[in-house]
């Protein structure tokens, strides 16, 4: 009887291990499947979708920890999932390329007039004998300084943009737009238009102070 009884524990051991074989060959394929699909999308991702690599490679880890549990239809299942996911990393980094670099042409548009109508207005004031009411000679070089740093943001900008460095880029020309805006106002100057409104005319952004209207 024991000896039956250890037959019959053998044979169910080695259905149990050519059945946990079988699955590991197809855990493994699908676990590689997953991390090809991942490399193959992960550099361009991460320029534009760095969390949701993150992700992505969070749940590659754990399939593979459940894959080195044993668990290998667990594995396979979380695998199949992740190289779903890495793929759809191409569609979201596509998308959120567009969006970055939809802002920046709209700051593109607008901030070198922005700048050059500052420029103008700076270069008036500094020849005006007499300076327009709330505004004194501090107030003036204040600008005059705080322009050459928004001149020296956008340039930051323009070179990140051109190093394809799209997040950097808006980052940047949005600050410089922020300090711009703060100079007009200490200068008494209209804020700029927003983009696509200035239908091919000149910028100045200059509000006649009293007595110069």
């Amino acid at each position: 009887m024991k000896r039956i009884l250890s037959v019959v524990a053998a044979l169910l051991f080695a259905v149990a291990f050519a059945a946990c074989s079988n699955q590991k060959a197809p855990a493994e394929q699908a676990l590689k499947a997953a991390e090809e699909a991942l490399n193959s999308t992960k550099a361009e991702a991460m320029k534009y979708v760095p969390d949701q690599v993150k992700s992505v490679e969070d749940a590659l880890k754990a399939a593979k920890d459940t894959f080195a549990k044993g668990d290998y239809a667990g594995a396979t299942s979380a695998a199949t999932a992740v190289a779903a996911k890495a793929k759809d990393l191409v569609s979201a980094s596509a998308a959120k390329k567009a969006e970055l670099t939809k802002g920046w042409e709209e700051l593109n548009v607008g901030m070198p007039k922005t700048i050059a109508a500052i420029q103008s207005r700076v270069d008036a004031l500094s020849k005006s004998k007499k300076l327009p009411k709330n505004l004194d000679k501090a107030k003036l070089e204040s600008a005059k300084s705080g322009l050459a740093e928004v001149g020296k943001s956008w340039e930051e900008a323009s070179q990140a943009y051109k190093e394809g460095s799209l997040a950097d880029a808006l980052a940047k020309g949005k600050g410089a737009k922020e300090k711009a805006a703060q100079i007009m106002s200490s200068l008494g100057m209209s804020a700029p238009p927003a983009a696509g409104t200035l239908s091919g005319r000149a910028y100045t952004g200059e509000t006649p102070a009293a007595g110069e209207r």
